[in-house]
């Protein structure tokens, strides 16, 4: 089947730029190998995206799911078996079907770092979150931990502690990675503990997480701290492995892009947490969609 468009990849980024490519003429397919919406559908309240006081993740990703099949986006539900974006003609091939595209826009996102203890996948969405300034006002007043030792888990810290009773910084070593001077802001926080030489052994809780068990990692001593609330910020994944022919990757896995979303193979762009950006929220992600498929469709005028 030919599309002047393939997007891969479903969420807000994917279906921001299938809005922009159908508004722009073009006939597009979006592929997704799980949930169309990405990452946000499991996110209960999106407070933080402009024009939206208060609304949920499932519903914020329906609705642009539903502007983009109005507009006449094709989306599939389907895996990916094989790739070949060298060419002019991008080809593009599932369980199902041989797909035929003038231009590709990868926008695949990330998956978050998991802890790997027992309780996270319980808990989740019920005390443990992943992301602070989506979630952190959902904590105000209360005591929470953040787990990690670089930029993103430092920087979270300070930002909770303007919001929450107590924050405690879980790191399994007694230094960070992040910069000196977010490190010295943190520990001038009266309200900032930490817990270094540490790991997360257990999750626990009955309807909501109250509760960690910790490790110590030199004595393996356990210990018991009483939480409402647990962000994990310990990394995100790219998912970018697939693409590494056709685009470079930076040291993470992160695919590199300008701020127009080209890559280096002519044709394929890139939107969204994939990329390299210093900010990957929802309105970034959109923002994204919207660059790359007016730089795609711009290929395919002058390309084709």
């Amino acid at each position: 089947m030919n599309y002047d468009l393939i997007i891969i990849g479903s969420g807000i980024a994917g279906l921001t730029s299938s809005i922009y490519a159908a508004c722009s003429g073009l006939k597009v397919l979006c592929i997704e190998n799980q949930t169309c919406g990405g990452q946000i559908v499991n996110t209960s309240d999106i407070i933080n995206y402009p024009g939206f006081k208060n609304i949920s993740g499932l519903d914020f990703s329906q609705k642009l799911q539903s502007q983009a099949v109005e507009l006449g986006v094709d989306i599939k539900t389907e895996q990916i078996s094989q790739l070949n974006l060298e060419q002019k003609n991008k080809i593009i091939v599932t369980d199902n079907c041989e797909y035929n595209a003038k231009a590709v826009i990868i926008a695949t996102g990330t998956r978050r770092r998991e802890l790997g203890c027992n309780g996270e996948e319980s808990f989740r969405g019920r005390g443990v979150t992943y992301c602070a300034t989506c979630d952190g006002r959902f904590f105000q007043n209360k005591v929470v931990g953040i787990v990690g030792g670089g930029n993103t888990a430092v920087d979270d810290a300070i930002y909770l502690s303007n919001i929450c009773k107590h924050v405690y910084v879980i790191h399994r070593r007694d230094g960070f990675r992040a910069s000196g001077r977010s490190v010295e802001l943190m520990k001038q926080r009266e309200n900032i503990t930490l817990k270094l030489n540490s790991v997360v052994d257990s999750i626990e809780g009955n309807n909501l997480m109250d509760n960690v068990i910790l490790s110590d990692t030199h004595t393996n001593e356990k210990t018991s701290l009483k939480l409402n609330g647990l962000f994990v910020a310990i990394g995100s994944i790219p998912n970018s492995k697939d693409f590494s022919k056709w685009v470079d990757l930076d040291e993470q896995g992160y695919i590199v892009a300008s701020e127009d979303c080209t890559t280096k193979t002519s044709g394929v762009f890139v939107a969204g947490d994939v990329r390299t950006k210093k900010v990957r929220q929802l309105v970034t992600a959109a923002s994204d969609g919207s660059i790359a498929a007016l730089a795609a469709a711009e290929y395919i005028n002058h390309e084709n």
